[in-house]
């Protein structure tokens, strides 16, 4: 008797999308002796252990391994570290994250809220009692101390268990020491609350007041004897939370950073390195300007290094502002129409690149990710690679087209290369530019490969993917799919050979399935992604744009057309089917905003300004304002609202006044509500069914059953 292969939508959710297995979370050594990672035993094993490959005797060994730390019992997570990995979007399990000192020499991380230290020369690792549960830990850069968060106070404890002690604990309620607020994680990219300095003797520490944020509840309806979550939730145009700064030292010594913080409310960014004073990067709510501010730690006072003004706004990007071994200014602008790398005041890059962030600054050179600017001499679709940039000019480091990103320390470079043609991502570990080794990956092979082609679409020249079913080999226009996120940050056409598994499946279910990254989307240039300021809509003008270019060289047919989509991807699908029946015969908006004042004020105003002042903005981008629903547009298409219930970043909220304006207009749809579920729906039965309950959805809805 021999038994069905798992289907994809199983293999799909077990493996977390063919992640599990994979390495990932590089540290390399400043001697080039060491490379540090993580990784799962297995595809389908969620618990990460801290692994070492030894690059001067070869071979790969565990540093830390998380079952045998806990001796089998299973993991307890606080509310607070749950709410780190939903903000981290991170599923997996084990040691999720860690930190080491300067010489990588001695790693820290929690463990089912407890802490732990690992010697990555001997391969061992012990606990450290402390008070829990244990938050981000880090050795200071000389290895003799750790610091962490418990119960919103900073700690302090010695590398061998000694002298635990707290360096600032909560002096009122709803404030924390040592953490990221919501927008700070959610939105900024700033994911930590204190930073060591380079002698290892004190610290900056980011005071959060929660008070002035409004608190919601998000209950779970399944289960009406739970109390509900009292979540501080900053919408748009209502309070942020206060956050301060404080060099304090490990002598309890404390000094409060001062800058204008009326004016720049947001702590976006910290770097602490020993080429310069600390330096901050602070902005302006409405994100129209910023400062680089460097900071005195005997006195707290600051001084501005750089200053830079956007009538429509300022992105934050990845690994900058920074200072070069040197002590220059090293930071990416946007100037001349491009998206530029610039150190000191010299641009080094123009728009030939579109950079994207910051890798590694050396004495020599600066290695950054970027795609192909708006003056590059052909076009690379969905390509992102890796470039080392200097006064002389720059070298790809990448060759083979693809999604490549990359760590460097020591004069090795660990290159993470994803391509079309290869399951999964390669990890390479290059000596002066030449391959070392290759880090082994566990992840599963999908078994399957996308028939997919990358091209543009429309007289904007919109990226595109177009996947067909894998047995189709005719002529016979099919119906189609949309499947896109389309907003910003989140880019769906890649050149990545897994990113297009769930697409391909769908081909296969008997869909042309488009994949279309407009305006909004990153890569391309500066005015390509600020072309939705104060107008979401453009985003689905797009989407149609492409589709009915594509449909004149692929065989599309227009009149069966469905788009899906996920959060920002939700919205769009909703706004699509409601505002353009005449394009789309049916959607499936998962976790939707539906009223964007209903979503956080970091990411809101920075696209549609400030609800008081722009109520238009919102009313045109919203689905269930008078402008959003008022309209005669027939037919009513059908519509599938999929949201879980405990989603605490698009709240559920959203999907019930969405149904509720659409019955009050009189229009047919349904809801899956999905029970205990966040923004991430992780839980592999879920994920799985939730696939095939769309595809259900989709061939009633299109008439193909």
């Amino acid at each position: 008797m021999t038994t069905e292969p798992d289907s994809f939508p199983r293999r799909h959710a077990r493996t977390q999308r063919f992640t599990l297995g994979a390495p990932r979370a590089f540290s390399v050594a400043p001697d080039g002796s060491r490379v540090v990672f993580l990784r799962s035993s297995s595809g389908t094993d969620r618990a990460n252990a801290l692994w070492v490959l030894d690059l001067t005797e070869g071979g790969e060994r565990v540093a830390a391994d998380p079952r045998a730390l806990l001796g089998g019992a299973a993991e307890h997570l606080s509310p607070e570290e749950r709410a780190r990995r939903e903000r981290s979007r991170e599923g997996g399990a084990g040691i999720v994250g860690y930190a080491t000192d300067t010489a990588v020499e001695l790693a820290s991380f929690a463990l089912s809220g407890r802490l732990f230290a690992a010697e990555l020369r001997a391969g061992t690792a012990r606990e450290l009692p402390v008070p829990g549960p244990v938050i981000d830990p880090r050795p200071s850069p000389d290895g003799r101390h750790l610091a962490y968060v418990a119960q919103g106070a900073l700690r302090v404890v010695g590398a061998e268990g000694e002298d635990d002690r707290a360096l600032a604990e909560p002096d009122a309620e709803h404030v924390t020491y040592g953490l990221a607020e919501f927008i700070a994680a959610e939105e900024m990219g700033r994911s930590r609350g204190f930073w060591w300095s380079p002698e290892s003797d004190r610290l900056l520490v980011a005071r959060v007041d929660d008070t002035p944020v409004r608190r919601w509840w998000i209950s779970e309806p399944a289960h009406p004897e739970r109390e509900p979550q009292h979540v501080p939730y900053p919408a748009a145009g209502t309070g942020n939370a206060d956050v301060r700064l404080f060099v304090i030292g490990l002598d309890g010594v404390r000094t409060e950073v001062v800058w204008d913080r009326a004016r720049y409310p947001y702590l976006a960014r910290v770097h602490w390195s020993a080429a310069g004073a600390p330096l901050l990067l602070v902005q302006a709510r409405d994100q129209h300007s910023q400062l680089f501010l460097a900071v005195d730690p005997e006195t707290g006072a600051t001084r501005m290094v750089h200053a830079d003004e956007d009538p429509i706004w300022l992105e934050l990007f990845p690994g900058v502002p920074c200072w070069s071994p040197s002590g220059r200014l090293v930071r990416i602008a946007d100037e001349g129409g491009a998206r530029v790398l610039a150190v000191g005041e010299r641009p080094l890059t123009g728009a030939q690149l579109h950079v994207r962030a910051v890798l590694d600054v050396s004495d020599d050179d600066v290695l950054v990710s970027a795609s192909a600017g708006a003056d590059a001499e052909t076009p690379e679709t969905g390509e992102v690679h890796v470039y080392r940039v200097n006064e002389l000019g720059m070298e790809r480091v990448s060759l083979e087209p693809g999604v490549h990103s990359a760590v460097r320390a020591g004069g090795v470079t660990v290159l993470v290369s994803a391509t079309l043609d290869r399951p999964g991502a390669r990890a390479q570990v290059l000596r002066d530019g030449k391959r070392a080794a290759t880090v082994t990956s566990y992840a599963e092979d999908p078994g399957m490969s996308p028939r997919v082609t990358l091209t543009e679409g429309g007289a904007r020249r919109i990226p595109c993917a177009v996947l067909m079913p894998t047995d189709y080999h005719d002529d016979t226009p099919l119906p189609v799919l949309l499947d896109p996120y389309g907003g910003p940050h989140g880019p769906r056409v890649v050149a990545a050979h897994n990113a297009h598994l769930t697409s391909q499946w769908f081909a296969d279910q008997g869909f042309a399935v488009v994949v279309a990254d407009g305006r909004g989307t990153p890569g391309r240039s500066p005015a390509w992604e600020k072309a939705i300021h104060h107008d979401l809509t453009v985003s689905l003008d797009d989407q149609i744009d492409a589709l009915q270019d594509l449909a004149k060289s692929h065989p599309l047919d227009l009149t069966r057309v469905a788009i899906r989509g996920w959060s920002y991807g939700g919205w769009l699908a909703g706004l699509a089917v409601l505002r353009r029946p005449d394009v789309f015969h049916a959607g499936i908006a998962g976790a939707p905003v539906t009223d964007w004042r209903l979503y956080d004020t970091h990411y809101t105003e920075r696209y549609l300004g400030d609800p008081a002042a722009h109520p238009e903005a919102y009313a045109k981008s919203s689905l269930i304002t008078d402008e959003g629903l008022s309209s005669p547009a027939e037919p009513h298409r059908p519509l599938l609202i999929v949201h879980g219930t405990a989603d605490d970043n698009v709240v559920f909220a959203h999907a019930l006044r969405l149904s509720s304006a659409l019955l009050a207009a009189g229009r047919p749809h349904e809801v899956l509500p999905l029970s205990g579920v966040t923004h991430m729906t992780p839980q592999e039965q879920v994920a799985e069914n939730l696939l095939l309950l769309q595809v259900d959805f989709l061939k009633r809805a299109l008439q193909l059953t």
